[in-house]
């Protein structure tokens, strides 16, 4: 079994897969970091040194290499990653995708706290960071909406109700 998470960064795909693999038995991966590990720096220096372009293929090398490698797993991906190079129908294929859909207020917070660990907004004022999230989440909501299993975080979902819920999907 394949336990795919996608939602938009800060939603809590790497909180909630670790816990989903543990409870599980299964291996977790965070593809991000899969990502840093095969290019040798952080996803800033990734972008900064050969751009977004460049991670977006390397992020797709990556997930298709991890599903090859593993019959089972749960893998956390970054926020843009079912957006590009039909990434959500390769996904769909070869796993459950499951799309933690996260308030917008719930995400700002967060990612108030962590922006400079984040290529895409550490540039971003405080004031803009909100606008920048609406923006993004209509853009990729598409692709988001695709997933088998949608979870809305905020509802205070217990792990037994997470884990059921993807099982049966």
């Amino acid at each position: 079994m394949r336990i795919i998470l996608i939602g938009f960064m800060g939603s809590g795909k790497t909180h909630w897969g670790k816990q989903v693999a543990h409870r599980l038995q299964l291996p977790f991966f965070d593809l991000d970091e899969e990502v840093v590990k095969a290019e040798g720096q952080s996803v800033t220096d990734i972008f900064a040194t050969f751009g977004e372009e460049h991670f977006r293929l390397k992020e797709k090398e990556t997930l298709e290499r991890l599903v090859e490698e593993h019959e089972s797993l749960v893998l956390s991906c970054g926020g843009g990653t079912p957006c590009f190079f039909n990434n959500i129908d390769y996904m769909k294929k070869v796993g459950i995708v499951v799309w933690l859909n996260t308030h917008v207020d719930v995400l700002l917070q967060r990612l108030l706290k962590e922006k400079a660990k984040r290529p895409l907004i550490k540039d971003i004022d405080d004031d803009g960071l909100r606008a920048y999230i609406i923006r993004k989440l209509n853009e990729r909501r598409m692709y988001y909406e695709q997933a088998d299993v949608v979870l809305d975080k905020e509802d205070a979902i217990s792990m037994n109700d997470f884990i059921q819920t993807v099982l049966h999907a």
